[in-house]
């Protein structure tokens, strides 16, 4: 808990949860549109959401550039797309836990001479114990938020350039974890006692924090930037977990939940359907525009977040 309790608590509106509570049930809308020739980069799209929305994109005539971790599964995914549907699907191998690898990334794409038309950012995790990676910092925080955020800031200039890419970040409405906002300066969790909630809730909230930096960065470039919570779908988030948490989440919670096409029928909506040319800045639930939760709402601490980002990447390049 910080300073900005009572502020926050004030901004807190039982009207927004009910609205997210209805929302969580709404069919994502659809979009029949083609999106042939385009090029659509995909992070983590071996598995899970990432895998369902490079099919998708792929059905649709795009070609996709995928960033993964494992070569193997990435090999395997670029077979399957190309002889399915006869597109182009190459990848860039990198652990976005990783900042010399997350350089590396936005090192090749700076190189492309193909306009980016749609970049999904999906990769992420979810931790039940603290790790921290190869540069000592905390593991969900730079895989879920820092990974995005340092790929977009190293690609902004290119970006502006050429502009007309929508950027998707793939958030969760797990930021309202972060119920009473994040310190800027404890990311790593060394003044406060880390839990799994916690730290999913910070890296959430600060996708959408940066967002709306990014948005102010981006405006009249005809880049775009949003943030879309992917639904209550299966995924192969928190497999790094323990033999129980991956037990119960196999047997017992991961019935509860839907497909992972469904996530892609939204995020094919938000990357392609013409109803959101010129939409940035904003947070949808699936494709359902909807109110974040106050600390995500704070451009005072976003504009902290901004500075303190480039500083992590500064001291560990």
């Amino acid at each position: 808990m910080n300073n900005k309790f009572l502020k926050y608590f004030k901004e807190y509106k039982w009207s927004n949860i009910f609205s997210m509570i209805k929302n969580n049930r709404l069919d994502p809308k659809i979009c029949d549109k083609d999106f042939k020739n385009k090029l659509v980069v995909i992070t983590g799209a071996t598995s899970g959401i990432g895998y369902s929305t490079a099919n998708k994109y792929a059905s649709k005539g795009a070609n996709l550039l995928c960033i993964n971790r494992n070569p193997q599964k990435s090999e395997k995914l670029k077979k399957k797309i190309e002889s399915k549907y006869s597109v182009k699907c190459d990848y860039i191998l990198a652990d976005l836990s990783n900042i010399k690898d997350i350089e590396h990334v936005a090192e090749q794409l700076l190189k492309l001479n193909t306009h980016i038309d749609v970049f999904i950012h999906n990769a992420g995790i979810y931790l039940t114990k603290k790790q921290l990676t190869q540069d000592g910092l905390d593991m969900v925080f730079v895989v879920n938020y820092l990974s995005s955020f340092l790929i977009n800031y190293l690609l902004m200039d290119k970006l502006k350039n050429e502009g007309k890419t929508r950027i998707l970040l793939v958030g969760s409405e797990g930021h309202r974890f972060a119920a009473w906002g994040i310190n800027v300066e404890d990311m790593n969790f060394e003044k406060h006692k880390y839990s799994a909630y916690r730290s999913y809730g910070l890296s959430k909230t600060a996708q959408i924090l940066s967002m709306h930096v990014f948005n102010k960065n981006f405006r009249k470039s005809g880049v775009t930037i949003n943030t879309m919570h992917p639904g209550a779908v299966r995924s192969d988030t928190g497999k790094e977990n323990g033999l129980f948490y991956r037990w119960f989440k196999r047997s017992i919670f991961d019935k509860m939940l839907d497909s992972p096409k469904t996530s892609a029928e939204a995020l094919y909506y938000l990357g392609v359907s013409n109803e959101i040319d010129g939409v940035s800045g904003k947070f949808f639930n699936k494709t359902t525009l909807e109110q974040p939760a106050p600390p995500a709402l704070d451009k005072e601490v976003a504009e902290e977040l901004w500075r303190k980002s480039i500083e992590i990447y500064e001291k560990n390049k």
